[in-house]
């Protein structure tokens, strides 16, 4: 289980993820992820209900739709993804926002396989910093 500071419940939250931050695709699910860009940010940190002095938490939050499978599917998917996520937390930037959708394939995937594809997806993520994100090079083609 999420600790209660981790979860993200609101929907303008879920949407500031999605619309505003970083996505890495897998086979099994897609990652969104929102970084923090300052002490000042968008607001979304200071306006959650669960802001506490001090660093601001990174809170995740869980997209499974219907057709991963039927409810027991869809429920088993995400206790795995929540304790997959749970044990990732802390390598997560201070008050990122993050959601993890899981698409069709991972209502059959184990538990192994979804640990695998998260860890590929935040790979990705933390790996570039989004302001050098549109090039690899000094001429910044990006091949």
């Amino acid at each position: 289980m999420l600790p209660s500071e981790n979860r993200l419940r609101r929907r303008q939250d879920f949407s500031t993820a999605v619309k505003r931050g970083r996505r890495a695709g897998r086979p099994l699910l897609v990652v969104h992820l929102r970084r923090e860009d300052g002490p000042a940010g968008d607001g979304y940190s200071d306006s959650h209900p669960h802001a506490a002095e001090g660093p601001p938490s990174v809170r995740a939050g869980f997209v499974v739709s219907k057709a991963v499978g039927p409810a027991v599917v869809r429920n088993l998917v995400k206790r795995r993804l929540r304790h997959l996520v749970r044990d990732r937390l802390g390598a997560l930037p201070a008050g990122s926002l993050i959601v993890v959708r899981a698409l069709p394939p991972a209502g059959s995937a184990s538990y192994t396989d979804l640990a695998h594809d998260l860890d590929a997806a935040l790979k990705r993520l933390l790996r570039t910093d989004p302001a050098t994100a549109t090039g690899s090079g000094p001429t910044g083609s990006g091949r």
